[in-house]
């Protein structure tokens, strides 16, 4: 069964690219399928890359592999002398994507910042809840509802956000993905319509590649944007062909039916290497992964006991076992590349027999448990079923029994969420944009709670070092701040930190111009292939 949906799924991709044989189509054997085409609701990179990084564009955007900024649909910005007020100044001529149902009748203006933003702010916003369990889950955990006091449209080029505090890492906050750029009158017209849902299956955006369409975990089709502001690609068009098994893609990649793949199996990169064909790019990733307990569920709401899990996990055995030495043990939330990495803390030591007695001390015996693993690859993660299972295996050590359980990613991802989960979840992260803040409220703050903040912990300590933190513009206090906050977290231990992991991206030597990105995008526009 496995092989016949790969081979269906491999037929699809060759179909899509059969009626553009003579344009020159990039094929990138994606890991997973998207959520789905708006970004705003959700958070996995996975969908991120299917949505926001071909078809839409943000206010501000990250220079290419960096997490520093530059001008995107804002040509320019201003701020108040009391950090309070950001006017951004609009690109004027920008065009949106058509499709078989919609002709745009004016370009890019202030009334799609207004809808963009408005519709994930405002509870009683026709567009807030306009599919079904739909969550802003980066506009929640970022505390942007309580951040934003007012949206002006100044004028058609010219939109002003005024802000309840001075919050530091905002304008790094607006070239994230969950600010991308929506069409109003797109919106205007799926609601009049009573279509509303086809706003995350048939998207519209401003960026390099317009949709063309998806075949459901089998393909995902795009054409380059001949009215892009930021200038017509070098192909013609780009496919992503979903491929979740990592040995699949390699396949495909040695046999030329793909031309980038992301997530390779660490075994593979030896041969990887020595192919010809191939080249392999690596870097330092900004990332870090852990499994997160339910801190509100017992006995997961003792910190004795997941001090006690965690010091039952060799984590070196897990990087060299999964990652093949490629990663470093995790200490703290946050990757060392990352400024502010607290160097002082001393991680739990691997101390099974001690493990078992803190347990006893807890008064907990024979305790069964879940330990969630991802059906997908992760640059956090290359294999979380055999991570599981080596976690599994340390907690059997220790008297503790775990069943190990898995999904669909779209349901891992809204199931995992859930406050009254039952089990430790295996998941991870990389920045989205260079800073902390990025990682320690989105994760674990108290607003993050329900979203993704997986380990539903909601520490009164914790959360008042990083919410001063936002409003302190002096980085050197900023970074005593999370330094601090680190500390609180290793000291309550809502997760179990377990790797940051290096990230490779193998690629067919035709593949020119395409740049790594530290903060784990995949994106294709400046991409060409060699003839």
């Amino acid at each position: 069964m496995k092989l016949m949906k790969t081979l269906l799924a491999a037929t699809a991709v060759l179909a899509l690219a059969a009626g553009a044989a003579q344009a020159k189509t990039l094929v990138y054997c994606s890991e997973g399928s998207p959520e789905g085409f708006d970004p705003a609701p959700y958070t996995a990179g996975t969908t991120f890359d299917a949505s926001s990084r071909p078809i839409y564009n943000r206010l501000v955007q990250f220079t290419k592999g960096s997490s520093d900024t530059e001008p995107g649909l804002a040509e320019s910005y201003d701020v108040s002398e009391d950090g309070l007020e950001y006017t951004f100044h609009l690109r004027q001529g920008v065009k949106f994507h058509s499709s078989d149902t919609f002709t745009p009748t004016r370009d890019f203006n202030a009334d799609d910042v207004l809808f963009s933003f408005e519709r994930q702010w405002k509870s009683d916003h026709p567009w807030n809840a306009y599919t079904a369990g739909i969550s802003w889950e980066y506009f929640n955990s970022m505390s942007m509802g309580e951040l934003l006091s007012s949206i002006e449209k100044v004028d058609d080029y010219t939109v002003k956000f005024t802000l309840t505090r001075p919050e530091a890492p905002f304008i790094a906050n607006m070239a994230m993905d969950f600010a991308s750029i929506m069409s109003a009158e797109y919106a205007a017209q799926l609601e009049a319509a009573g279509t509303m849902d086809l706003l995350n299956q048939a998207p519209i955006g401003t960026g390099p590649f317009e949709f063309v369409n998806y075949q459901q975990d089998a393909a995902i089709r795009y054409s380059s944007f001949d009215d892009y502001w930021g200038g017509v690609q070098p192909l013609d068009d780009l496919v992503f062909a979903i491929t979740t098994d990592p040995a699949v893609r390699m396949q495909k990649l040695q046999a030329g039916e793909c031309h980038v793949m992301p997530y390779p199996n660490p075994a593979d990169l030896d041969s990887i290497r020595a192919d010809s064909s191939l080249q392999l790019m690596e870097q330092e990733g900004l990332n870090v992964g852990y499994l997160a307990y339910n801190t509100t569920m017992a006995p997961f709401d003792n910190v004795n006991v997941r001090k006690a899990l965690n010091m039952a996990v060799d984590k070196q055995a897990i990087v060299d076992a999964v990652f093949e030495g490629n990663a470093t043990a995790a200490i703290n939330p946050i990757p060392p590349t990352i400024w502010s990495y607290n160097t002082s803390i001393v991680d739990d030591e691997y101390n099974p027999e001690a493990a078992k007695a803190m347990l006893a001390e807890a008064g907990v015996e024979n305790l069964s448990m879940k330990v969630w693993a991802m059906p997908v690859s992760r640059p956090y993660n290359p294999d979380a079923r055999r991570m599981a299972e080596l976690i599994q295996a340390d907690y059997a050590a220790i008297g503790v029994t775990a069943e190990v359980v898995s999904m669909e990613w779209g349901e891992y991802l809204s199931q995992s969420s859930l406050p009254d989960r039952d089990g430790a979840v295996l998941l991870g992260w990389t920045g989205d944009n260079g800073d902390p803040d990025n990682f320690l409220a989105v994760l674990l703050g108290c607003d993050a709670v329900g979203s993704a903040n997986r380990a539903q912990w909601c520490n009164e300590e914790f959360d008042a070092l990083i919410q001063k933190a936002k409003i302190t513009s002096d980085k050197a206090e900023r970074t005593a701040l999370y330094e601090e906050a680190q500390v609180v977290f290793k000291r309550e231990a809502p997760w179990l930190t377990i790797a940051h992991s290096v990230v490779f991206m193998p690629m067919s030597t035709k593949v020119t111009g395409y740049v790594m990105d530290p903060k784990g995008t995949h994106a294709f526009d400046g991409v060409d292939l060699a003839e």
